[in-house]
């Protein structure tokens, strides 16, 4: 099973890499399979890796789901 979460991207390193956070934990990520990732942007992690851009609202959405089910 394969998981892909969506995080925000809190500070944009060099080298393709950025720092990225969800629920109050910051991890280092790679933002090397896509462009013009900037400070605000969410974007969809999944091992490590950057996957897509995703809209804030459709972030937050998911964020509150996996909340929900977490606190169920």
């Amino acid at each position: 099973m394969c998981l892909a979460v969506p995080v925000q991207i809190i500070e944009v390193l060099p080298g393709d890499e950025a720092i990225a956070e969800i629920a109050g934990v910051k991890k280092t990520i790679s933002t090397a399979l896509i462009e013009n990732v900037q400070v605000g942007d969410y974007v969809i992690l999944h091992v490590g890796y950057a996957l897509q851009k995703i809209d804030p609202e459709e972030a937050q959405r998911t964020i509150q789901l996996f909340n929900s089910q977490v606190s169920a």
